[in-house]
């Protein structure tokens, strides 16, 4: 009677929040773009509420922007807003691999090198690349957690929807997977090594570039049809 488990179906709300989100990610909601709650409303065929509350979680997590004349709007990154988030990622991160580099166990640095591998083996198999952006995704995860400061995991997850967000847009160019993946071994290599000073300079070299590429690509990736 123990293992009988009862499941409970999951709201409606959250299921439209994971797939706005999922739309937003894969660009099927451009940046910019109007989402009106009333025309997805009848697609789906249910009340405008859980709706509602689906687009209220997204503009907490900074996905989607609602104006002064309640219209909602996907969110659209200007220049300032990524310096300011890779600029509290250079520092909260490099800080971050810091702690794990002296404080994570020998299992858990197995586990960080894992996922170098999954993402080196998903490059070769040519899988597609949302694969490889979680996997790239599951690193800076991994990392984090392993520095067992939960407040400092808060600070990351509330930017966590933005980043991704950032790194899909990351993503476009020539070789980026493989460019990603080396800068990544070069960070778990002084990790491996306990060289904590390294693995923090190799975490802010890293995200610098991505920076540097993403202001670059960014003019491109913010084309859009406005409302």
């Amino acid at each position: 009677m123990n293992d009988f488990l009862i499941e409970k179906p999951v709201p409606y709300y959250e299921q439209f929040y994971h797939s706005i989100k999922k739309m937003i990610f894969e660009g099927k909601f451009k940046p910019g773009e109007r989402i009106v709650e009333t025309q997805l409303a009848k697609e789906f065929n249910v009340s405008k509420s859980p709706i509602r509350e689906a687009i209220r979680i997204l503009e907490k997590e900074g996905l989607v922007i609602v104006d002064e004349k309640s219209r909602v709007m996907v969110y659209e990154p200007t220049m300032k807003d990524v310096e300011e988030i890779y600029f509290c990622r250079m520092a909260l991160e490099s800080f971050a691999v810091g702690l794990t580099t002296k404080i994570a166990t020998d299992a858990e640095l197995d586990e960080i090198e894992r996922t170098l591998l999954q993402t080196e083996q998903a490059i070769h198999a040519v899988q597609e690349d949302n694969t490889i952006i979680t996997l790239n995704e599951l690193f800076h995860s991994l990392i984090i957690q392993y520095t067992q400061n939960s407040r400092l995991q808060k600070q990351l997850n509330d930017l966590k929807s933005l980043m991704y967000f950032f790194r899909i847009l990351n993503f476009q160019g020539e070789n980026r997977a493989e460019i990603i993946l080396n800068q990544h071994r070069e960070i778990f290599y002084h990790i491996k090594k306990r060289e904590e000073d390294q693995a923090s300079k190799a975490m802010i070299d890293h995200l610098k570039y991505d920076l540097d590429h993403l202001i670059e690509v960014l003019p491109k990736s913010t084309e859009t049809t406005k409302p």
